[in-house]
């Protein structure tokens, strides 16, 4: 009876986690408190877009530069696969301090462009890039209304600009909506960072003396024609009061609507899986259960005549394969992948791994596999010797290295396009040397480590006996065959998930799929 109780208290000490996860506070994302004219800094992240996927730093662009020096912040290794280059810009805005209209660039003179940066702007323009703007570790948003629904929706970042008849507009002016709680009177804490970009011909703006402050006239907008161009980028700033606490701020984030739009349809689909393997699961052990005890004892020796479909080959079915060892590293590459999935979505489940918590996701991702390397080992090194293999050393290496080879071989060959783009993706060369070293340093040792255990652990024992000489398999038809059989066995599965990894893949690269992924655990 004691025993029992114990088993309870610790299950309900497991599910009281989730209902604590909101009160849990990742370190290095406490909250950050301002008083009243306090400076916020506004950080540029990168530019995205949804055509290309190549991204790039912020002043990629000829955006206005703070006066000094450029700064880059230091980032983890999630940040710099995911390519952000989080930099310093010129905005100056302070806490609770509207600002009508102001200038990022020298008061009242116009950034000039060359004919070349005016042709790279209209080509970000057309290719729809998007701009991402940091505050308070709160990446800027758009919002939007749908007049038929009057529906309120959020889009990651600001669009550039926009493509009309073949012109081009670029957004050089936004208007910044910040929004404050105060938890405690002097105290506020940061909870909204909202964009509305607009393009304003250059003509528009009236300056007053001496001073960046400006005034916007009616008229036209900011094209971007060929050759040189003048533009005046300026911004605003409006501060709101809000009653969203600051544990609450990442809720328009997460509850977009591209997010939501297919979540019945990806619970039904994971339902409709689980219920055809429910179904198979059944039928094949209702049909194989009776067999078994038979078997053992070798009395299908005296009815090899009667029988028929898969009892032809169950004496063949646990002989080891011509490539075993490639069979082990497969095998032990999926188990470690299940692993790091597995734990990585759990602790993202206890709110471990939020989004505020900048490239925590991936980093957390690639350290985890190279732990899940033991495990790894493990399973592969007992599966190498219930197929009775003889070069353990040699199959220990390659299931450390078979998979993440390929994996990184054709990353490091992709970021060499990258850097012919220039773009804030590619991985730099001491990003590389990390790697390297998490894979040689951590994950290869780890695999031989388990090996040895599993290795000399006792072989996995087989339901029936194997045969001491191979059935001889007729030619089979062309459908029959290694190729065939594997295009027409992955119909199903691919149908079962194929709509719903285009929508996620599709709005990952519209919003962002670290949202999409930290929504589905909440969810």
């Amino acid at each position: 009876m004691r025993q029992k109780n114990y088993i309870l208290f610790v299950i309900l000490q497991f599910f009281s986690l989730f209902r604590i996860e909101q009160g849990f506070y990742v370190p290095g994302v406490a909250p950050v408190e301002f008083r009243n004219g306090d400076p916020i800094e506004v950080k540029g992240i990168k530019i995205t877009s949804t055509k290309t996927v190549v991204p790039y730093e912020y002043y990629s662009l000829p955006f206005c530069r703070p006066q000094g020096a450029i700064h880059y912040i230091s980032e983890n290794l999630g940040e710099v696969m995911r390519g952000d280059r989080i930099v310093n810009t010129p905005f100056a805005i302070s806490m609770k301090r509207d600002v009508k209209c102001d200038t990022t660039c020298s008061p009242r003179i116009p950034v000039s462009l060359s004919p070349e940066d005016s042709e790279n702007l209209a080509r970000r323009i057309r290719e729809e890039y998007h701009v991402h703007l940091l505050v308070d570790n709160l990446p800027c948003t758009t919002r939007y209304q749908i007049e038929s629904t009057n529906e309120v929706i959020y889009e990651n970042g600001y669009r550039l600009g926009w493509e009309d008849d073949g012109h081009y507009y670029v957004n050089n002016h936004l208007d910044i909506i910040l929004r404050y709680h105060q938890p405690r009177p002097d105290v506020y804490r940061v909870v909204g960072f909202e964009v509305q970009p607009q393009s304003i011909d250059s003509s528009r703006f009236k300056f007053a003396s001496d001073s960046s402050e400006c005034a916007i006239a009616d008229g036209g907008s900011q094209e971007v024609k060929k050759g040189i161009n003048n533009i005046i980028w300026t911004y605003s700033v409006t501060w709101e009061e809000s009653n969203v606490p600051w544990a609450s701020r990442w809720d328009a984030y997460l509850s977009m609507r591209d997010v939501q739009i297919h979540w019945f349809s990806i619970v039904n689909s994971i339902i409709v899986i689980l219920c055809l393997f429910g179904f198979l699961s059944v039928i094949i052990v209702r049909t194989v259960r009776k067999d078994i005890a038979k078997y053992n004892k070798g009395e299908e020796l005296d009815d090899t005549l009667e029988e028929s479909g898969w009892k032809l080959v169950h004496g063949d079915v646990f002989r080891p394969p011509p490539s075993s060892m490639l069979l082990v590293n497969f095998v032990g590459t999926g188990i470690q992948l299940i692993g790091m999935v597995a734990i990585t979505v759990f602790f993202a489940m206890l709110g471990m791994l939020s989004p505020a918590s900048r490239g925590s996701l991936m980093s957390a991702a690639i350290v985890l596999y190279c732990l899940m390397g033991l495990v790894a080992g493990y399973h592969a090194g007992r599966l190498y010797r219930t197929l009775r293999g003889t070069s353990p050393r040699k199959c220990a290496f390659r299931t450390a290295v078979l998979f993440p080879s390929v994996i990184l071989g054709t990353g490091f060959l992709l970021n060499f396009f990258l850097i012919g783009k220039h773009s804030s993706g590619a991985i730099p060369f001491t990003t590389m040397i990390a790697l390297l070293l998490l894979w040689f340093g951590v994950d290869l040792p780890l695999v031989f480590l388990g090996f040895h255990f599993g290795f000399r652990k006792q072989a996995y024992s087989h339901p029936v006996r194997t045969n001491q000489i191979p059935r001889q398999v007729p030619e089979q038809p062309w459908y029959l065959h290694t190729l065939p059989c594997m295009l027409l066995a992955g119909i199903l599965p691919f149908g079962a998930v194929f709509i719903e990894l285009f929508f996620i893949f599709s709005v990952g690269l519209r919003a962002n799929l670290k949202f999409i992924f930290f929504e589905l655990c909440n969810g």
